[in-house]
């Protein structure tokens, strides 16, 4: 009985009208007003302001609202869901990733993907500016570090951290830096940008800090950067997906680790749709497993 009126009002509400409402759902306006009233009945509440001109929600109508078209966007999710375990995933998935990252960590698990579900096609576009995915006709983006379009749904797939480095030989040479202000001492490789980002305890308090370094090289591509760095050129700050391998080899050395910035988030998203499809989820959680 607590669902009686439940789809009739959300319905309304949103129709403004009884008689398109009754339409949407296929049954008669005499109905839907009859379910409504004793919804406000049962619940001692008057829900809609009605006239013979338009029909409008009162405040407790709208927080009432709210709450009904979250249960109802439940209900339809958790329909789906069991939709979804019957589907066979199929078709084809259109996405966008940053280009290294895509290259050396996502695009090898997608091709295992694939191996596993035939039927299943990508196309994948790598590019490090943040494309529209509406306008593109993307199905799903990842990206790294923090998340400014609120417009998507997103789910964490994993992290990364940055590492601050050089090769052994050139720190014997001009020294370990053990503070930020000792890199003015330093040649740093450059990126596209020319700050680094760190952590600075600060009264107590962990501040970010973007320091504005500079040195002899400037390339956008990290490959020559790991490369210069390992030829003993300067000190360089790159992700760990750069510069683990030679992390653990020994042939580059971390420094300045009290300074190292929080990991950042590594994410999928998507086109806010409550409905995600087979193909879409199955992908995601796939990504998610191989990942963390």
């Amino acid at each position: 009985m607590r669902w009686d009126g439940i789809s009739e009002f959300v319905y309304v509400a949103e129709y403004e009208s009884f008689t398109r409402a009754a339409k949407e759902l296929g049954i008669s306006t005499a109905q839907v007003s009859r379910q409504i009233s004793a919804l406000e009945q049962r619940l001692n509440i008057k829900l809609l302001y009605r006239t013979t001109r338009k029909v409008s929600l009162t405040e407790e109508g709208r927080v009432f609202y709210q709450h009904c078209r979250g249960v109802l966007d439940g209900l339809g999710a958790a329909e789906q869901a069991v939709s979804n375990l019957q589907a066979k995933p199929q078709g084809r998935i259109k996405l966008t990733a940053p280009v290294t990252y895509g290259e050396q960590q996502l695009l090898p698990l997608i091709n295992d993907f694939m191996v596993q579900y035939r039927e299943i096609e990508v196309t994948a576009f790598l590019s490090n500016q943040k494309l529209d995915l509406v306008e593109g006709g993307y199905d799903l983006a990842i990206r790294i570090g923090k998340l400014s379009d609120s417009t998507m749904m997103a789910k964490k797939l994993s992290r990364r951290t940055n590492f601050v480095c050089a090769a052994p030989a050139y720190l014997k040479k001009y020294g370990i830096p053990h503070s930020l202000s000792d890199l003015k001492q330093h040649n740093c490789l450059l990126g596209t940008r020319d700050y680094w980002h760190f952590i600075e305890d600060s009264s107590n308090v962990d501040t970010e800090k973007n320091l504005r370094v500079s040195g002899s090289v400037q390339y956008n591509s990290g490959h020559s950067l790991v490369d210069a760095a390992l030829k003993g050129l300067g000190i360089v700050q790159l992700p760990d997906y750069y510069v683990q391998k030679h992390l653990a080899s020994g042939a580059l050395v971390s420094v300045l680790d009290n300074y190292r910035e929080p990991e950042e988030g590594i994410w999928a998203i998507y086109p806010h749709n409550r409905h995600l499809s087979p193909k879409i989820r199955l992908l995601v959680d796939y990504l998610t497993e191989r990942l963390k």
